[in-house]
């Protein structure tokens, strides 16, 4: 117990070390995720400003500061909260014999780092989507994904407002993919990650990109707005369900867009009773469903 004990309390310092070195410059810059948050979320917030979509939505839309909070809580301060607890689950599969190469179906550490890179970014994404699934598909898994639902103006900092519990639920499901493809994570993920967060805010923001023919591919504004529809084709528990890529929607039948105004609703039916601020938003995912 006492070994255990260790393991959290040292995943705890060193994650909020890293952090705190993060914030002071003393990691590489290219490791450094507060600042790239920060640099991400100002280069497509002055994009939103000079070529915004929805042109009468307000510079400082409605809950801009409360997504804000949401960044930085679920990027780090929650990571860091629960950074021990996954080092626990290390240890102890590990103590069971269960390795990070336990369930490898392919190892792909001697391949160009492009080929590492591209498998990497194209599991992980697929993973993603499949969890993005279960959380519309089940209601009890839906009464935590609503504070995502509950935005009513888009926004590229809507990106990472999400209730907590999705880190437990999202993390694990990663980590099954890295372990498939041989417990091996490529020395420059860093790319695939600041990728993914300027895909995600792009998806989010109030800018209207389509890419072109690449559409059928990667995510857009537009494709992801229509996942945050008040009003949902009937019959569906969702659309669009893509995070980086829109490929699985349209290989899986999941992908509608009817028209590309940008001025539908959104959000969800009874969300004008869903809390507005963050620890009510937060504690109303463990209530019972009433639908």
């Amino acid at each position: 117990m006492e070994e255990y004990s260790k393991v959290i309390i040292n995943a705890f310092i060193g994650t909020l070390d890293w952090t705190w070195k993060s914030i002071i410059f003393e990691v590489p810059w290219y490791t450094n995720y507060f600042w790239g948050l920060i640099v991400i979320s100002l280069v497509v917030w002055t994009l939103e400003i000079l070529f915004p979509w929805r042109k009468n939505q307000s510079i400082f839309r409605k809950d801009f500061w409360l997504d804000a909070f949401y960044m930085f809580f679920n990027f780090f301060l929650f990571s860091i909260a629960i950074s021990g607890f996954y080092k626990l689950l290390e240890k102890v599969f590990s103590d069971m014999g269960i390795t990070s190469k336990s369930l490898a179906i392919i190892d792909f550490s001697t391949w160009p780092i492009w080929g590492q890179l591209l498998v990497f970014f194209i599991v992980l994404d697929f993973v993603q989507w499949f969890t993005h699934i279960l959380l519309h598909k089940y209601s009890f898994l839906w009464q935590f994904h609503k504070v995502h639902h509950s935005v009513k103006e888009m926004g590229f900092a809507a990106h990472l407002r999400y209730h907590w519990m999705e880190n437990i639920l999202y993390k694990p499901l990663k980590t099954f993919g890295v372990m498939i493809l041989g417990g091996f994570e490529p020395e420059q993920a860093y790319i695939v990650h600041f990728m993914a967060i300027t895909i995600g805010h792009f998806n989010h923001s109030n800018i209207k990109i389509t890419w072109g023919p690449l559409k059928y591919i990667l995510n857009n504004p537009v494709m992801h707005l229509y996942h945050h529809a008040y009003e949902l084709p009937k019959g569906t528990y969702g659309v669009n369900f893509g995070i980086s890529l829109s490929i699985w929607d349209y290989l899986f039948k999941t992908n509608y867009i009817p028209e590309d105004s940008g001025t539908i609703e959104l959000g969800f039916k009874g969300d004008d009773k869903f809390p507005k601020d963050f620890i009510h938003q937060n504690m109303e995912g463990f209530k019972k469903s009433t639908n």
